[in-house]
């Protein structure tokens, strides 16, 4: 199969990940079927000997001189090294001696990883030595000073969000606080990681694994060499596997398919499946219409239409639509108090345990760890559920719209305070990095550009006029001070306090998308305001609908004169045997009824702590997920293909 993606004109080739399974599995040589249990023991026994050798290459390197021998990028004889983490290894004589026979692949494999790992702790490293070289006086609270020494001192500090620079204080502080000194290093700060236990197959090649599509569509064939054994002796231990793959829907039929990493996870075997396939190629500039997106807390996502006129006018496309999330917000609040409170009990466990193996509450410190463990998965899923469906909702609000960029308030160096500790906890916790990341990621499917933009005074000033707002508790309440309802004391202009946000943020992307620019790790952002440009991106109010004319041009129609009454003045006709038949005697429908669900009430404590019975109680995630259907104006004049971009 050939490797090589045939890209059209306006096309660029894009490279994504899909989940897959292994459910089982075929010796080649004996046509034995392997199921799901023995061939997640296999893969078992080959990721244990790789990762292996992975902890004893860590535990060689895991130093400041190895790590910046690694990272500078060229080996002892001045000669670049390879991008690949194994070969690198290989060039700088990094080797390891496995504990079993193993070919040179699966050596390849424990060389890319741990190479990788390596890679990986050098920007952490030179964040810890900037942190400690500017070291502040008091740790809590720096200074104006203080931050603009610690963002000179670290590489890239200007832009670095100030939530790493704090986090990477407060572990300081603690190591500070336990040993009465500071560390060295990230290498004494932090102890070598816990090596995974996975098969990067993109490090080998044929003679260890290989991957091609079936004959049926929307299926592929995984062959790779398993050990038949835990230690194998020779290679008459390792025999060839042919394992089925179901492709997820979301890989393309022309896709190109690359090696899978297998990882093991509660007794079955996940295949991370890369694939290579063309996609529209996104622009930094010449955007016309895009999508404003502004963070809430209860109201998650905001965000509205905006078009940018020839004249260099700004009008909005519609109204704008909402995505709230209270409900599901409220269940990951309970359920970090739950974990707090798990953590605490754990902690008092191990204090009265102190080390000894043969205590009465050895048993239920064990029971406190495996539901922990339950409580951590629960509120992952919950994050990983509530990120897609925000950024699935936010890219299809784009393509409604015909939009082909999204201008999202960048919120990295926010910190939340002063507004209670539960509410400032709350704050701190939204995945809104998740929600970027994957709104990211199906945005490039469309060819739409995510660009963040800077957050300042998006919420203050008025979207038409760039006044002051004054922002007050709810707009039947204009004399109490609050912060949902926003009115301007210039323009009249009113509206609720992230609805003018999005007005904002979207004008101001527009007037300065040729500041865009793309940072080291690929995401498109606009950095800094110019005050030029920023006097500019103001929306043009709508011009005021004057209404069809109503003015009588013929004679009024004739009326009945006694009106058929709502309630039926006669018997009903007899009903038939069978289903179909007339409506019986009664008042008629005046509206349609909603489902039980729908008639709930959605507020942030609706959430019940008893397990729902069955389907009773509603449709799970989405009947606390709220939003707005993606229907938007069309710009006039033009006509975009909203199926072809969906």
């Amino acid at each position: 199969m050939s490797r090589k993606l045939p890209l059209g004109e306006g096309e660029m080739a894009r490279t994504a990940c899909a989940r897959g399974l292994l459910r089982a599995g075929v010796v080649e040589q004996t046509g034995e079927v392997l199921s799901a249990a023995v061939l997640a023991q296999r893969v078992g026994w080959a990721a244990g000997l790789v990762s292996d050798m992975v902890a004893s290459l860590l535990a060689g390197h895991w130093n400041a001189l190895d790590v910046n021998a690694l990272a500078c990028g060229v080996d002892a004889g001045g000669q670049k090294l390879p991008s690949n983490a194994w070969m690198a290894l290989r060039r700088l004589g990094w080797t390891v001696t496995p504990g079993a026979k193993v070919n040179d692949r699966i050596v390849r494999m424990a060389q890319e990883q741990a190479g990788r790992t390596l890679r990986s702790v050098k920007w952490r490293a030179d964040l810890t030595a900037g942190v400690l070289k500017t070291w502040p006086a008091d740790p809590k609270k720096r200074t104006a000073e203080e931050w603009d020494a610690v963002r000179g001192a670290v590489s890239g500090g200007q832009h670095l969000p100030s939530g790493i620079i704090t986090s990477r204080t407060r572990q300081i502080a603690a190591f500070q606080k336990k040993h009465d000194r500071l560390p060295a290093d990230v290498f004494e700060l932090e102890s070598e990681p816990r090596i995974a236990r996975m098969l990067l197959l993109s490090a080998c090649d044929g003679q260890q694994a290989g991957i091609e599509r079936g004959d049926e569509p929307g299926r592929a064939l995984l062959r790779l060499q398993l050990p038949i054994r835990p230690d194998p002796q020779s290679y008459a231990d390792w025999t060839w596997v042919a394992c089925p793959i179901t492709l997820p829907p979301t890989v393309p039929a022309g896709a190109v398919l690359h090696l899978p990493t297998l990882r093991l996870h509660r007794g079955a075997v996940h295949a991370d499946l890369a694939y290579t396939h063309a996609v529209p190629k996104t622009q930094r500039t010449g955007h016309t219409v895009a999508l404003g997106v502004d963070w809430g807390l209860n109201t998650l996502l905001s965000a509205g239409a905006v078009w940018l006129h020839g004249d260099g006018t700004i009008t909005t496309l519609g109204g704008g639509g909402m995505f709230r999330a209270s409900g599901v917000l409220s269940k990951q609040h309970r359920l970090r108090r739950q974990s707090e409170y798990l953590h605490a009990k754990a902690d008092q466990y191990d204090r009265l345990i102190d080390s000894r193996e043969r205590h009465h509450l050895a048993d239920k410190r064990q029971i406190l760890t495996d539901e922990i463990r339950r409580v951590s998965e629960r509120r992952s899923n919950l994050n990983d559920a509530l990120a897609w469906s925000a950024a699935r909702w936010a890219v299809d609000q784009a393509i409604a719209a015909g939009a082909t960029a999204i201008y999202i308030e960048d919120l990295r160096s926010m910190e939340a305070r002063g507004t209670g500790r539960n509410h400032n906890t709350r704050l701190s916790q939204t995945v809104r990095g998740q929600i970027v990341e994957r709104m990211r990621h199906l945005a490039a499917e469309t060819g739409i550009a995510v660009v963040t933009v800077p957050a300042r005074n998006t919420s203050k000033h008025c979207p038409q006029c760039l006044v002051p707002l004054r922002h007050r508790k709810a707009p039947d309440r204009p004399t109490v001070p609050g912060w949902k309802w926003a009115i301007c004391p210039s323009c009249d202009w009113q509206g609720d306090r992230d609805q003018g946000a999005w007005r904002r943020i979207t004008a101001r992307g527009l007037t300065h998308q040729a500041k865009t620019v793309t940072d080291r790790a690929g995401a498109m952002v606009i950095r800094s305001v110019a005050d030029r440009l920023e006097a500019k991106s103001v929306i043009t109010p709508a011009a005021p609908q004057t209404g069809r004319d109503r003015s009588k041009t013929g004679p009024t129609r004739r009326q009945a004169a006694c009106p058929t009454p709502r309630r039926r003045r006669t018997p009903s006709p007899t009903r038939p045997q069978h289903l179909a038949g007339q409506r019986p005697e009664g008042h008629a429908h005046t509206v349609r009824r909603l489902p039980r669900a729908a008639l709930r009430n959605q507020g942030v404590t609706t959430i019940s702590t008893h397990r729902p019975r069955g389907a009773v109680l509603g449709a799970g995630f989405h009947l606390h997920a709220h939003a707005s259907p993606p229907r938007w104006e069309p710009v006039p004049g033009a006509t975009p293909d909203y199926v072809s971009r969906s």
